[in-house]
């Protein structure tokens, strides 16, 4: 009878360690899963971040380029002003995604690179003058997104 109860007591035993350590291992599968999941979203974010915040400079950028070409080419003033109202909407949507790239993205090249970016893009306003001022200083804020970009790209693929 003895033999019985330590056998029963055995069996008992290795059957609550082995819930125990089937227990621990799916704790740590899923805990995995939620590692890679929260992973998989940050990235999916930054790169949502980069694509907005390059969107919005391109739309900033066409909308100076008209604004522009429109004062150099004396367009009535009813358009003039309406092209100002328009740019001045476009540089106010670049605010929200270059806050979220920040906050997502600390990398200092990916922010130098936003910022060069966005400092010319604003900087068109300031080559009204003639012709190819303003070709020059679209040219160079349009080099600068694909610089943000390339970088971007390349601080994404590090993350992986």
């Amino acid at each position: 009878m003895l033999l019985t109860l330590v056998t029963a007591g055995l069996a008992i035993l290795g059957t609550l360690l082995g819930s125990i350590v089937s227990g621990r291992f799916q704790e740590r599968a899923a805990e995995r899963t939620v590692r890679v999941n929260h992973g998989e979203t940050i990235r999916r974010d930054r790169l949502e971040a980069v694509t907005a915040l390059g969107c919005a400079a391109s739309d900033h950028r066409r909308t100076m380029w008209m604004r522009g070409d429109a004062v150099l080419k004396g367009a009535a003033p009813e358009l003039i002003q309406s092209l100002r109202r328009e740019s001045h909407q476009t540089r106010s949507q670049v605010t929200r995604p270059l806050i979220t790239m920040r906050v997502l993205i600390t990398d200092p090249a990916v922010r130098t690179a936003a910022d060069h970016m966005i400092t010319l893009t604003y900087a068109i306003r300031d080559h009204f003058g003639n012709t190819e001022e303003l070709t020059a200083a679209r040219e160079a804020a349009m080099v600068a997104q694909d610089q943000f970009v390339d970088i971007a790209a390349r601080y994404l693929d590090q993350q992986n």
